[in-house]
């Protein structure tokens, strides 16, 4: 059990950088972008098959990032300028995106298990600071049987997270940032004030899917694979990670959602990781775990909130009764 809520914590962390760019399509800029299932295999692609070609592994994790890009601005255009649907204009990009991911990779999947990548370039150096073996001994004290085989993955993209959080962070509260969070709010109203909307929505649009395919790029180095199917389902993942830590953690500030986003794509790998452990489930059954996630985290808020006002009320009534009593 330990080394399988490692594994979802390590891939929760990762998954993060997805939640945080499906954050800013669907609650900053109020878009339903379903561009994130082929920008997150774009991502994964690019990276994969430029390793593969001798493309150093940060080099190859840049170009992962503008294709995704590249790959939500031509949302944001379809939509703008070519004046389609929010919802069609992603789904559109999605369909074009899985035919691009395979003229890219040239083939369903690409292997990774023999070509360096950010993690494995990182581990002689990692094994020299002994922090696997002193953080491996906290564990064995404690009385954990087996322990993971090493932390480079989860501290490396704890750090990475965190610092795209509070980039992010850093960016929502700049004049542009603003005018996005503006444009998602009431874009009649910041049209009045002569903002250019259609650009804000094509760079937050790029912004979003740079995330996810960054997101998709550490998922096949971590992994080892690329694969064409890999992004089935991954909106439903980022908004349940959203709407989960939303809901968790609360939405109090700018800052305090991005974390909460973050956690909540923690917490969601943690729960589908408990759900399979489940004797009548198996991993076949991970789409519809998924979705019962998602719609426990849609409604319980609610009807939480409907019990506390019911509660409200019968409490005023009461008040009410007791005066005309008294």
């Amino acid at each position: 059990m330990l080394i399988s809520s490692f594994s979802a914590v390590e891939s929760g962390i990762i998954y993060a950088l997805m939640a945080l760019g499906v954050y800013l399509s669907f609650r900053i800029l109020d878009f339903p972008d379903l561009t994130v299932d082929g920008s997150f295999v774009t991502g994964g692609a690019v990276a994969a098959i430029s390793i593969v070609n001798g493309v150093p592994p940060v080099l190859a994790t840049f170009y992962a990032v503008i294709a995704g890009f590249i790959a939500g601005v031509v949302t944001g255009i379809l939509n703008t300028k070519g004046k389609i649907n929010p919802l069609l204009s992603g789904i559109l990009m999605m369909i074009a995106l899985y035919s691009i991911n395979l003229r890219i990779m040239g083939k369903p999947n690409v292997a990774l298990l023999n070509e360096p990548t950010i993690f494995n370039q990182l581990e002689g150096f990692w094994a020299s600071l002994g922090i696997d073996s002193f953080l491996n001994s906290i564990l064995t004290d404690l009385g954990a049987d087996t322990v993971p085989g090493t932390w480079v993955v989860l501290i490396i993209m704890v750090i990475i997270t965190l610092i795209i959080k509070f980039i992010t962070d850093y960016f929502l509260k700049t004049e542009v940032g603003l005018a996005l969070r503006a444009t998602g709010d009431n874009e009649k109203m910041i049209k009045s004030f002569s903002a250019n909307t259609d650009i804000l929505t094509i760079i937050g649009l790029g912004i979003s899917n740079a995330l996810v395919a960054l997101s998709g790029a550490f998922i096949a180095q971590a992994g080892g694979f690329t694969d064409v199917s890999m992004g089935i389902g991954m909106i439903v993942i980022g908004l349940a990670s959203v709407i989960i830590g939303e809901a968790l953690f609360g939405t109090k500030n700018i800052a305090r959602t991005t974390l909460a986003v973050i956690g909540g794509a923690i917490v969601y790998r943690l729960v589908l990781t408990f759900a399979l452990k489940v004797n009548f489930l198996d991993t076949s059954d991970t789409k519809l775990i998924t979705a019962v996630i998602v719609i426990l985290a849609l409604v319980t808020p609610k009807l939480v909130a409907t019990q506390k006002e019911a509660k409200r009320i019968r409490r005023k009534r009461a008040m009410l009764a007791s005066g005309k009593e008294s």
